[in-house]
């Protein structure tokens, strides 16, 4: 059985994205699973880096990578990501953060589309930010 690929499109018709980010994303075979929401917390539930954006980046992908490893794939098999922020003024660092980031976590040069949404707050008061995802299912 052969591998399922996430493929990442941008139409040539389509403004540019702004951000990293692809307009769409097809999902060649293969079961659909969602992520949810992941937060910056250690293996112990404690926040971390509270106040600081930078550190609540790192760990909600470390954690998202944890989750995607637990269920046998990785960055690669995600098609979309939800983001959510409760300050505006995080969505540049965000931005600076993705570009160095993610080039290390996604094989190729194209990411899965993504949606930034800025709420009131998140489960806690301290969480900064949240990442959830939908991605292709390991074969």
């Amino acid at each position: 059985m052969s591998r399922a690929v996430v493929e990442y499109i941008d139409p040539p018709l389509a403004g540019p994205a702004q951000g990293s980010y692809s307009h769409a994303a097809r999902v060649q075979a293969g079961d659909i699973v969602f992520i949810a929401g992941q937060l910056s917390i250690d293996k112990q539930g404690n926040v971390v880096g509270k106040n600081d954006f930078e550190a609540q980046f790192r760990q909600v992908f470390a954690n998202m990578d944890i989750v995607l490893k637990g269920l046998g794939i990785t960055f690669n098999d995600i098609a979309k990501f939800t983001t959510y922020f409760v300050r505006s003024q995080d969505i540049e660092a965000f931005m600076r953060l993705r570009n160095e980031v993610f080039p290390t976590l996604f094989k190729t040069k194209q990411f899965p589309p993504n949606t930034i949404c800025v709420i009131d707050r998140l489960v806690k008061e301290d969480f900064l930010f949240e990442v959830e995802a939908v991605a292709r299912a390991a074969d």
